[in-house]
């Protein structure tokens, strides 16, 4: 019944988003029906990446569940990038980035804390994790101080910009081979975050294959209409770009990663949750990223790797504090509420900008 229900929910709104689309409702009608749409259209991606991951094994499944749950931001950044619209693809790069450290893994540790005292995930993976986030940072933070502080070329950004990006895609790459071939087994007590947790999958392989590209579909129709409507939307109601992208944007794209953190952390498998939301914060800075640097490129006007130092000083609060709070293998609910009102205040002060 639940799951008719959502698929009813599902059509209406995708039908929905499309009509205001082709039917020239405006560009407002447009946004909210496309936003509320994508919603849902991320579920139904968060869901069938789930099923497919169980027939799909533990360690791949989880990279399955971290590539395919950040599909709708890379697309949403692909539509953008194309447009030109680079400082709004930073921003909703960086809302990316600290919405699942601060609102996805805060509303994981505080619901799951309210329910259970202490809940424990693996230490030495929150260890590896905590090194990626800070080489994430790095990554960002050295191209801004040189090309800004030695005034750089515009060849010589391009360059930097390039350099860096393949070599974050290069750490990347290594981290998946280090934890799912050389060190597998080191990384084998992570039971808690496979695909499955013990249930039975939704739908059938061959089905659940299906629903996944259908889908992936969805999310890149929906995507692009709600890209055509940014500008109106920031124009009339005199919004910044950067809150826009960092907030508006990466809370829509982050929906199917919401629902399922949020689930797992409730059913005790906070495991899995830390790794859904920090695993794919670390995804957006080593990979989602640098891979939109070459993609502009492609296209003849190369994005730079140039972060404004708000962003930077977003990225890093929110690395250091989630790092903090992983360190030791455990969580509580006050842990989750830092981490909302670290999110908040964050939010207040991109409004103002």
């Amino acid at each position: 019944m639940k799951q008719k229900l959502f698929f009813t929910i599902l059509i209406v709104t995708f039908a929905l988003s499309g009509i205001s689309h082709y039917a020239g409702f405006g560009p407002i009608i447009e946004f909210i029906f496309s936003a509320i749409a994508i919603l849902f259209v991320a579920g139904f991606l968060g869901k069938a990446t789930e099923s497919v991951a169980h027939y799909a094994g533990q360690r791949l499944g989880g990279f399955l569940n971290a590539t395919f749950g950040n599909a709708a931001e890379l697309i949403i950044a692909i539509f953008l990038v194309r447009e030109g619209l680079f400082d709004m693809v930073k921003a909703s790069l960086t809302g990316a980035i600290i919405g699942n450290l601060l609102l996805v893994l805060g509303l994981s540790v505080l619901l799951g804390g309210l329910k259970f005292k202490e809940q424990r995930f693996n230490i030495q993976l929150a260890g590896h994790n905590a090194s990626l986030m800070i080489l994430a940072v790095i990554g960002l933070f050295i191209p801004a101080i040189f090309v800004t502080s030695e005034h750089f070329t515009k060849e010589q950004d391009e360059f930097l910009s390039l350099t860096v990006a393949g070599i974050l895609i290069v750490a990347y790459i290594l981290w998946l081979v280090f934890s799912m071939i050389t060190h597998k087994d080191v990384l084998a007590e992570m039971e808690e975050t496979s695909a499955d947790h013990g249930e039975e999958p939704a739908w059938s392989k061959g089905l659940s294959i299906t629903f996944l590209v259908v889908a992936t579909a969805m999310t890149a129709l929906v995507s692009e209409w709600l890209v055509g409507t940014l500008h109106t939307f920031t124009t009339d109601f005199g919004l910044s770009e950067l809150f826009v992208g960092a907030f508006v944007i990466a809370i829509v794209g982050n929906a199917a990663e919401h629902s399922a953190a949020v689930m797992l952390a409730m059913k005790n498998k906070i495991g899995a949750a830390v790794e859904i939301a920090v695993g794919s914060s670390l995804q957006i800075a080593l990979f989602v990223a640098p891979v939109l640097i070459f993609i502009s490129a492609l296209s003849g006007n190369t994005m730079d790797i140039l972060f404004t130092p708000i962003e930077l000083a977003a990225i890093g609060v929110s690395v250091f504090i989630a790092k903090s709070i992983s360190k030791d293998g455990t969580t509580n609910w006050y842990e989750g509420a830092l981490l909302l009102m670290v999110y908040i205040i964050l939010g207040f002060a991109f409004y103002l900008v």
